[in-house]
């Protein structure tokens, strides 16, 4: 029952009408821009009886695309969970404190401390880049905080936070589930080798100074040479980058017919329409990028230039996978979002749901989600249905001296291509699978077609 008020009020009314708590706290107001569905209150609970869970992703700023689905992702997990779960015969309430870290890593690193010193969060889940996973990675393991995060390389997660090759696991507290760069390179090498599109193999390349561009750089390269490609690489450059002349340069030089990239969004934007400025899209065959180009709100900022641009796929509504804890098909969860928000369905959506369903499952197998000793011990053997698949943390890659990683869990990464929507159709671009050497029960949409934009 919520506490009358001298006012009149509940609690609830009140914090709604004026903005401020009980004892004169002045209280964030809800999100005007937010929908309604995605706005949920959650009553308070005595503080033993309540698991609560952090949540961090970027919802605005230059990450902010992969952020777009998470309040709908978010809202199906909290209708799931809104009777509580029973665990270990005991029965708690579920809160779930959702943050956007703008992304910034500074602030995603604040927001961790707030959630495990303020909040006194049981667990903290995190997505989407190492500008948000890995400041929070951090904050838990320095904290003895169960963490889970997904959709990273995870070699830039793992090596990128001071993991030393060939050494065991100096993290305890963390957990990773993703793609790494391995299977970046048999996505690029099959498509770019046996796919239709015929070219001279050389390609030139985009990797910037950062966690994801490091750590591409120095196992990639070396895989794509060692499968007959010729690398042009000008460089890392810095993000935020405003001049790519020098560099389109190099590549029309070398007559560079493929293209790859690992930028930040508002970058490749940058670099792309410099580029057909310049003359050096028409004579790309395979423009193949990453991290960007991910989601339609990307491929629209290039306008026209985003016709036949190749991606990477970690989920989409074809994936034969369904979520364990909201019993929802790939393909549900995408027609669900679409007529809910009336966009188009964006691949973060089934990770989130994924990463959501990982950290219930965790909690569920603790037998105490109190203890979070028995949290990181229970991720270390879970194994659990997503929308990306089925995970097992018993089964993990392998470090580059050949170590096992015990902290992490591979997942598949496809390669899809944006093309024209078919007539009638809502949406302008489609995204439509056409390589997938990595897990081949999801099924090919349509042959890779050149680029020349």
């Amino acid at each position: 029952m919520t506490e009358e008020l001298e006012t009149g009020l509940s609690r609830r009314e009140f914090v709604k009408k004026t903005g401020v708590g009980v004892g004169g706290m002045l209280l964030a107001p809800l999100a005007a821009a937010e929908p309604a569905w995605a706005r949920v209150v959650q009553e308070a609970a005595p503080a033993a009886g309540t698991i609560k869970i952090g949540f961090i992703s970027p919802r605005s700023g230059p990450l902010g695309s992969f952020g777009e689905p998470d309040p709908y992702a978010l809202s199906l997990a909290r209708k799931a969970l809104e009777k509580g779960l029973t665990i270990g015969g005991k029965h708690y309430a579920v809160k779930i404190i959702d943050k956007d870290n703008q992304s910034s890593p500074p602030r995603a690193g604040q927001l961790a401390k707030q959630l495990i010193n303020g909040d006194k969060v049981d667990l903290v889940l995190s997505t989407s880049t190492p500008e948000t996973n890995n400041p929070v990675a951090d904050a838990c393991e320095a904290a003895g905080v169960p963490h889970i995060s997904t959709i990273e390389p995870w070699e830039a997660w793992y090596l990128a936070r001071g993991a030393k090759p060939g050494q065991p696991s100096p993290f305890k507290w963390g957990f990773h589930f993703s793609f790494g760069v391995a299977e970046f390179g048999k996505e690029f090498i099959n498509n770019w080798k046996n796919g239709p599109v015929k070219t001279n193999r050389k390609v030139g390349v985009m990797w910037p100074n950062d966690a994801d561009g490091n750590a591409i750089r120095a196992i990639l390269g070396p895989m794509l040479k060692g499968a007959g490609f010729t690398v042009v690489d000008p460089g890392a450059y810095e993000d935020g980058t405003t001049n790519y002349s020098a560099q389109i340069a190099r590549f029309k030089q070398e007559n560079c017919e493929i293209f790859n990239t690992f930028p930040i969004p508002p970058d490749f934007t940058t670099f792309w329409q410099q580029a057909a400025q310049q003359g050096y899209t028409r004579a790309v065959k395979i423009a193949q990028i990453a991290k960007t180009g991910l989601f339609p709100s990307q491929v629209s900022a290039s306008g026209n230039l985003g016709n036949r641009l190749a991606s990477n796929v970690y989920w989409h509504p074809s994936f034969p996978y369904s979520s364990s804890l909201v019993h929802l098909s790939s393909k549900q969860l995408a027609d669900g979002y679409q007529k809910k928000t009336g966009k188009q369905w964006n691949q973060q959506l089934g990770a989130t749901m994924s990463l959501l369903d990982v950290g219930i499952a965790a909690l569920k197998a603790s037998g105490n989600p109190k203890n979070k000793a028995a949290i990181a011990r229970a991720m270390r053997r879970l194994k659990v249905n997503t929308p990306v698949g089925h995970l097992d943390w018993t089964k993990n890659p392998k470090d580059p001296a050949g170590l096992r990683v015990p902290n992490v869990v591979t997942t598949p990464l496809l390669a899809c291509q944006w093309l024209k929507a078919p007539k009638g159709s809502k949406y302008k671009l489609q995204c439509v699978i056409v390589e997938h050497v990595n897990d081949k029960k999801v099924p090919i949409g349509a042959k890779l077609k050149p680029y020349n934009g």
